[in-house]
């Protein structure tokens, strides 16, 4: 298992992110090979997401590509090489609707991951 997705994974469950959704995209993206999706109740709580996750990738040593659209709290994506996450505020997540963008992309099993942490 990617160790990347693992340390995302886990960083973002920490901070009781909703509804996690990894897209392996592969050969389907140029961009990345895992897209995590998911979806916090309140500007605070997509900033402690997004923020948790810098953390874990700066401790363990993982380069952060890209943060945008942290101070809106709405959509903000984290780049961390081949993971890219979406951390949606929950009224943002259904217009967006990524997962049904990427609908080609098989599903990873978000509860194996944590269960391996």
């Amino acid at each position: 298992m990617n160790e990347q997705l693992k340390l995302a994974v886990k960083a973002i469950d920490d901070k009781r992110a909703e509804q996690m959704v990894a897209l392996n995209v592969q050969g389907i993206s140029p961009v990345a090979d895992y897209f995590v999706i998911c979806h916090g109740n309140s500007e605070k709580q997509v900033q402690a997401i997004a923020h948790e996750l810098k953390k874990c990738a700066q401790e363990a040593n993982i380069e952060l590509k890209r943060l945008e659209g942290y101070d809106q709290a709405r959509w903000v994506l984290v780049d961390i090489g081949d993971i890219v996450v979406h951390v949606f505020h929950k009224d943002e997540r259904t217009y967006y609707n990524l997962e049904k963008l990427w609908g080609d992309a098989p599903r990873v099993d978000v509860g194996e991951i944590l269960s391996s942490c």
